[in-house]
């Protein structure tokens, strides 16, 4: 990977942190036995830039947080697909090898939901997590919520197995078995 872009931007009118929260995500692959570490504000501000959004400096105090707290969420959301395994014994603690954003992706249930009336989601990641030396993709679907009492956003995430094997079809059906029952 290349260093990571901590360098102003260009027009950019204030000075944005540098400082990286550490998740509490494990990294796989090469970067075993260490965790994620999340982008600064100014690293944010760039990647947006670069997607040709419009964001403001001031905004990065409170975007960047909500960020990782959205990780956090859905890394959660992964480790209860993966609790089976874990609790068998057969795997230790799964690793995040790699994600992927795909914000103009939509997944089939999203674009199925969509086309039945429902919101769309404003975001989509895949991540690619290391399952006792298996690769397991799951997709996530982001959908913001209404603010809470206190006026700061929600968001709904919908975590799955990304049905690309057939391990992945019968995790997910014995999940939907399980929660019926």
């Amino acid at each position: 990977m290349p260093p990571p872009n901590q360098q102003p931007a260009e027009g950019q009118r204030a000075a944005l942190s540098v400082h990286r929260e550490v998740s509490t995500i494990p990294m796989g692959g090469a970067h075993d036995g260490k965790q994620w570490v999340y982008p600064s504000e100014q690293m944010f501000f760039n990647a947006m830039k670069r997607k040709q959004w419009t964001p403001s400096e001031r905004d990065m105090a409170v975007v960047v947080p909500i960020h990782n707290s959205v990780n956090e969420q859905a890394w959660r959301h992964i480790l209860r697909w993966e609790r089976p395994y874990i609790d068998s014994g057969q795997c230790g603690q799964p690793k995040l090898l790699q994600f992927e954003g795909k914000p103009q992706e939509l997944t089939p249930k999203a674009r199925f939901m969509g086309w039945l009336g429902y919101k769309r989601p404003f975001d989509r990641h895949d991540w690619t997590v290391d399952r006792c030396g298996e690769s397991v993709r799951y997709v996530i679907d982001f959908y913001g919520g209404e603010p809470d009492a206190r006026g700061l956003p929600s968001f709904y995430l919908d975590v799955r197995p990304a049905l690309d094997s057939v391990g992945a079809v019968k995790q997910r059906l014995q999940h939907l078995f399980s929660s019926l029952f």
